[in-house]
């Protein structure tokens, strides 16, 4: 059987890039999601937020000329935009809990049909739990993307009817963007609004197991 044609992460970033808005406040969680920055076109008016009291990060730096004072919440190298702040630690968790961020991309370990996201624990005795500040994007932030592979090391979807994993946010996660699709969380159910591979509408449905709907573009 064939490989299945997937998205890299590079690719999953650069399709992310795409859908947020300029003048959006932005917040990218730890992992993957922090991929995003280096494929906002610099001519774009986004501003990056992180929970360590930084607002207008840039790209990571060119290897050679990182700042070590100048890092991001996963304590990475990053640059700074013309105009960008730093702040206390306390104030930028006030902007999230205050509703001023546009946007948080986020990863996850499971995501359900209600849009409820598990992201910190997989509730293993030998897991080391990581709950950062995704508790307060998930309930924070206006709108919650999530970035994630489709499925697991082991083939089994990381979308589910019902998460199994400690939930950090219930019915927060308004889309979902992963290595084969991209697909809303409505009222009606999940939306593909789009197949990021060689994959049919009923091969996605078979791999996700929970019930899609086709939707306009899907």
């Amino acid at each position: 059987m064939a490989e299945m044609k997937k998205l890299t992460r590079i690719e999953m970033a650069q399709r992310v890039a795409r859908d947020i808005p300029d003048g959006a406040y932005v917040n990218l969680g730890i992992g993957v999601p922090t991929l995003v920055a280096n494929h906002l076109h610099p001519h774009r008016e986004i501003i990056l937020h992180s929970e360590n009291g930084v607002l207008g990060m840039g790209p990571a730096p060119v290897p050679g000329e990182e700042d070590e004072d100048l890092i991001n919440a996963g304590k990475e190298p990053v640059t700074l935009v013309p105009g960008g702040a730093f702040f206390h630690h306390a104030d930028s968790f006030a902007m999230i809990r205050g509703g001023h961020l546009d946007y948080c991309i986020l990863g996850a370990f499971q995501v359900s049909v209600r849009g409820d996201l598990a992201n910190w624990h997989t509730g293993q005795a030998d897991a080391i739990p990581a709950v950062g500040g995704a508790m307060d994007l998930a309930s924070g932030a206006k709108n919650v993307y999530v970035m994630m592979e489709h499925l697991t090391r082991e083939g089994a979807s990381k979308i589910v009817e019902r998460c199994s994993y400690p939930v950090t946010g219930m019915g927060c996660v308004s889309r979902i963007y992963t290595d084969l699709a991209v697909i809303d969380v409505t009222r009606s159910g999940l939306e593909v609004i789009e197949i990021c591979t060689d994959l049919s509408f009923d091969a996605l449905c078979e791999l996700t197991g929970v019930q899609l709907l086709r939707g306009t573009t899907g």
